[in-house]
């Protein structure tokens, strides 16, 4: 699995800004929020709070006395503290991440080396499966530190010539511009075309060849919200919609609810005709064997990365994530239904474990021997790693069995 690194304009870049405004602490901050980020679960709906109520009302009639001197609007009242009380202590409280210019600098810190390992790793599986793509414009939402800029950038600098990065915070979008001029305001930015908005146009008129969100579906504070979001984003979408967020339960559920989303239509304002096809990572369009089962283990992947040179970060690093792309009609490579390698590759003697999603929507196990499947295929299953595809497709594999520790990797 290739290593990927951030531009070393960028890593100069962080380490300019870094030394002018001094953080204190910076290692207990980046820390702290890093675990706040992966533990971040997602905003509880009204629906949901109401039937929390509801049962917590009725276990509390069923399970509590309530003095018999009280009169009926002091029964109700004592009642209805109690539910309330419950909600505040045994409810994820979901707020909205407040990105001031001091935070703005720890997320610099914290997030930008792994978000763009993450997607310059979804990008990538776009570069590789369609060679002919040469997008000229993109559209960044939730842009953040610009780590969608800086990876494609990289895969096709040559052809893009337009960059809106759309962040609602004005100080990300100040800090981002920083890092594209080097920390210095007064230089010239390093990616040329790239312009920042606060509010995401929800006009169809205008669309980009390349559409991308990255770890930002979370930071919208309900349904309806995601729900118009990703629809205005697959309508401005004129070639790929690239969703990635962290390969947690919440994530991977985030970015299946915007697979729905997308593939059932419903938008109202429709002038691109062509359909929702799901490039990757699935094989199919069906629903997802891993959110069906009752374990439910999200789908990701990892990507190693090397990381910004701070004292305490290790020469190596995993990124877990998760994504998801949608191409505007069948595009590239007529196999697209090869299996997906949706955990590690256990390499035994004279066989390989492969643990596969399937076009047929199920999870598969493969034990592929060079006796049984050919040397050609033996040898490709032992080079093949987690996300992988594998060029082949095997009848003889076991349904629904999944036999490897999904640990994250030492980073």
């Amino acid at each position: 699995m290739n290593m990927t690194l951030l531009p070393k304009e960028a890593q100069d870049a962080v380490q300019v800004l870094l030394q002018k405004r001094t953080v204190r602490q910076l290692e207990e901050h980046v820390a702290s929020l890093n675990n706040y980020l992966w533990s971040r679960k997602r905003p509880l709906e009204d629906k949901e709070l109401r039937e929390k109520a509801m049962e917590l009302e009725k276990k509390f009639k069923d399970n509590t006395h309530i003095e018999s001197d009280l009169n009926i609007y002091q029964k109700e009242q004592k009642l209805k503290n109690d539910v309330l009380n419950s909600l505040r202590k045994n409810t994820y409280h979901w707020q909205p991440l407040s990105y001031t210019e001091q935070f703005g600098l720890v997320y610099l810190a914290t997030r930008f080396d792994g978000g763009f390992a993450a997607v310059s790793r979804a990008l990538h599986e776009i570069y590789q499966r369609v060679p002919e793509f040469t997008p000229q414009t993109l559209m960044d939402f939730g842009s953040g530190v610009g780590s969608v800029s800086w990876a494609a950038h990289g895969i096709w600098g040559k052809s893009l010539k337009e960059y809106m990065c759309i962040d609602s915070s004005a100080s990300m979008n100040t800090l981002s511009d920083l890092v594209l001029r080097g920390g210095s305001e007064k230089s010239d930015m390093h990616i040329p075309g790239i312009h920042f908005r606060q509010f995401l146009p929800v006009s169809p008129k205008i669309q980009f060849d390349l559409v991308v969100s990255a770890y930002s579906l979370n930071e919208l504070p309900n349904f309806a919200e995601r729900e118009r979001t990703i629809q205005t984003l697959w309508r401005k979408t004129g070639g790929f919609l690239v969703l990635v967020e962290n390969g947690t339960r919440v994530g991977h559920q985030l970015l299946m609810e915007a697979r729905d989303i997308v593939l059932k239509g419903g938008d109202k304002e429709v002038w691109d005709h062509r359909p929702a096809c799901v490039f990757a990572p699935c094989p199919h369009q069906l629903e997802c064997p891993k959110l069906a089962g009752s374990s439910q283990i999200p789908c990701n992947f990892v990507q190693p990365y090397q990381p910004l040179k701070f004292s305490w970060n290790r020469s190596t690093h995993w990124e877990k994530f998760s994504f998801v792309i949608f191409s505007r009609g069948p595009v590239g490579e007529n196999n697209r239904d090869w299996p997906r390698m949706v955990g590690p590759v256990l390499c035994r003697p004279r066989h390989v474990h492969c643990n596969t999603c399937c076009s047929d929507g199920k999870l598969h196990h493969h034990i592929i021997t060079a006796k049984r499947h050919g040397k050609d295929l033996y040898r490709c299953a032992r080079k093949c790693e987690w996300g992988d595809r594998l060029p082949a497709m095997i009848s003889n594999s076991v349904p629904g069995k999944m036999e490897y520790d999904e640990k994250e990797p030492a980073s």
